[in-house]
């Protein structure tokens, strides 16, 4: 028996995994404990910190001690960084200090683990480590992989084959050739986050590509089976805003009103983007010309791509994990290991996302006490649970195992009605406090979605909301606060089998109200996930959430304020129903308009 820690920090989304005999027992990231988003800061001076509170999950989650861990697999090589990079890519001073922090993940891992590793620990290149993630969970016995991301040591994109346990890169796209890094100079350049792409592919729906179109051929252009970024847009030099600024006018300020050529360039953006992918997706089928493909690298987040290159028909089969970001280089970076280091093959084919911690009755019980609080107990939560939402509540449900990877699937959510108007408003305004153009998941019963979504062909990643797909026209004004400007739908497809729960609540919704489908967001409020009981009960005490559920266990905000005896709280009203408006201030954007491929960060 073998057991590989893997782990992901050099950049962002640090997460720990851990594997024993080749079967994967837990995967989660760091941002879920220590409540900071994606981590850590993607800096240059920062790879050695580790997730440490997500290894000992992992750890404890086993069974195991640290003296238990065989191999551990960390997810960047620094040898072929060195060898890869060019002096004229940025600073060469802040390169230095990021090699020489690198230096020190040995011994940050070996502090951890409180004894030396030797050969045991093992720097796996970060593409491969991508790669890995995507295609052992699939379960296909060989693939074609894709990586699309902003940079791995120094790839923006990397084309791979496998074959069995084998993986093998076959072609690379390297720095400035980055998708990841253009979404990550224009999210910052419409006064977003450079963490932000979400935010600009909801907002591309509002806009016409055509505006922008010619000048984005300039910046990211694609042919038939190639693509290109123009370095002057990456590089360090301080004439690039400029630059920026002559083609595309000022950059949009972080409280700034949102116009509409900002939606335009958003969705120039996006349709470019469409471009380059399929065009890859159309290389490595000549190059590697199996029936399969898997996709991975924080670009596979885009689902609206995702769905184009599911339609392109060049593959027959199509898989992207739970964590296609840089969380999964954890899962990845240990099977690569496994499969290099054992005799026996890894697990194939296990592509469940419910992989982090859940929690006892009686830690669910001790976290309402120190609340103060005095839940009840539900016979049927999931029946109860879907009434509400009926009723136009707004129920959080806090059940299992937390989900790995950036999205909530049932089991750290928040569920609301599809069928009322005004649900996405009050959700974005009232709960989530986030821009009122960003749209809301649809969770639908797999028995069903055929009939209210062109899903087309099934793949196992429409469980993980990884697809936009359209909604059929005469099911839209059914189900309208699931609905995108473009008639879209990021569909989540709930299986009985997959998360049996979750499914019954659905089930229960379907019975009362012939919807098989509710609107599904994350389980935060401008923080990560919940991921412990705490966690779930500040997040519903703070926010404008009716109920809610951890196993059986239930909290309303009625009984929260008789209990206060209707003395004011920090909860808020539901507002009346109104027209969605475009022009909320946002957040304040971290690092405003820094330089984006000057430093080791991806989208």
């Amino acid at each position: 028996m073998a057991n590989v820690l893997g782990i992901n920090s050099v950049y962002h989304e640090s997460a720990a995994a851990l594997l024993v005999d080749g079967e994967l027992v837990a995967a989660v990231e760091e941002e879920r404990f220590n409540r900071i988003k994606h981590g850590k800061q993607a800096d240059f001076d920062n790879p050695h910190q580790l997730p440490e509170r997500a290894i000992r999950f992992c750890l404890k989650q086993a069974g195991l001690t640290a003296d238990d861990i065989d191999h551990v697999a960390y997810s960047f090589d620094p040898k072929l960084r060195q060898t890869r990079y060019r002096a004229d890519w940025w600073d060469p001073r802040l390169e230095e200090i990021f090699r020489l922090r690198l230096g020190q993940v040995r011994g940050a891992v070996e502090e951890l683990l409180g004894r030396s590793l030797g050969q045991r620990l093992h720097f796996v290149s970060h593409h491969l480590a991508h790669a890995a993630s995507a295609y052992f969970p699939s379960g296909f016995d060989r693939a074609a992989i894709l990586t699309v991301d902003g940079i791995g040591e120094t790839a923006g994109t990397s084309l791979a084959k496998a074959v069995g346990s084998r993986i093998q890169v076959v072609e690379t796209f390297e720095h400035p050739h980055s998708i990841g890094f253009v979404w990550e100079v224009f999210s910052d350049y419409l006064g977003f986050s450079h963490y932000d792409a979400s935010k600009v592919m909801g907002l591309a729906a509002y806009g016409d590509p055509e505006v922008f179109r010619q000048q984005f051929h300039s910046i990211l252009r694609a042919d038939e089976m190639n693509y290109g970024v123009a370095p002057e847009i990456l590089g360090v030099s301080p004439e690039r805003y400029a630059r920026m600024e002559a083609i595309f006018g000022p950059p949009r300020e972080a409280d700034a009103e949102i116009l509409p050529r900002h939606a335009d360039m958003a969705a120039a953006l996006q349709e470019a983007t469409d471009a380059a992918v399929t065009a890859l997706v159309r290389r490595i089928k000549r190059q590697v010309p199996f029936e399969n493909l898997c996709l991975a690298g924080g670009v596979a987040l885009n689902c609206v791509t995702n769905e184009l290159v599911k339609q392109s028909g060049e593959f027959a089969n199509l898989f992207i994990p739970s964590a296609p970001h840089d969380a999964g280089t954890a899962i990845g970076a240990a099977f690569f290991v496994h499969a290099a280091k054992q005799k026996t093959p890894p697990q194939r084919g296990y592509a469940t996302p419910y992989l982090g911690p859940a929690f006892k009755p009686r830690e669910i019980l001790a976290a309402v006490k120190s609340a103060g609080l005095s839940g009840r107990q539900s016979k049927s939560p999931a029946r109860e649970a879907a009434n509400m939402i009926a009723d136009g509540k707004i129920v959080a449900w806090f059940q299992g195992r937390m989900e790995f990877g950036p999205r909530a699937l049932g089991n750290r959510s928040l569920l609301a009605d599809p069928r009322r108007p005004d649900m996405r408003d009050i959700l974005n305004q009232k709960v989530k406090h986030r821009e009122d153009f960003r749209p809301f998941a649809p969770s639908v019963l797999a028995e069903h979605a055929d009939e209210w979504f062109d899903v087309g062909e099934r793949s196992p990643s429409h469980e993980f909301m990884l697809f936009a797909c359209r909604v059929k026209p005469d099911r839209r004004d059914l189900i309208p606060a699931v609905v995108h400007k473009d008639g879209s739908a990021r569909v989540q497809i709930v299986s009985r089998k997959s998360n049996p729960r979750f499914h019954e609540l659905i089930s229960c919704f379907f019975a009362k109200t012939g919807v098989p489908i509710v609107v599904n967001t994350s389980f935060n409020d401008s923080e990560p996930i919940v991921c412990t009981p705490t966690d779930a009960i500040v997040t519903f005490r703070k926010s404008g959430i009716d109920a809610l559920f951890m196993d059986d266990v239930v909290l309303s905000a009625k009984a929260e304020q008789a209990r206060t005896h209707g003395r004011p709280t920090d909860r808020v009203s539901r507002p009346a129903a109104r027209p969605a408006r475009h022009d909320r201030q946002l957040e304040p954007a971290r690092d405003r308009m820094r330089p984006a491929s000057p430093s080791p960060r991806r989208n």
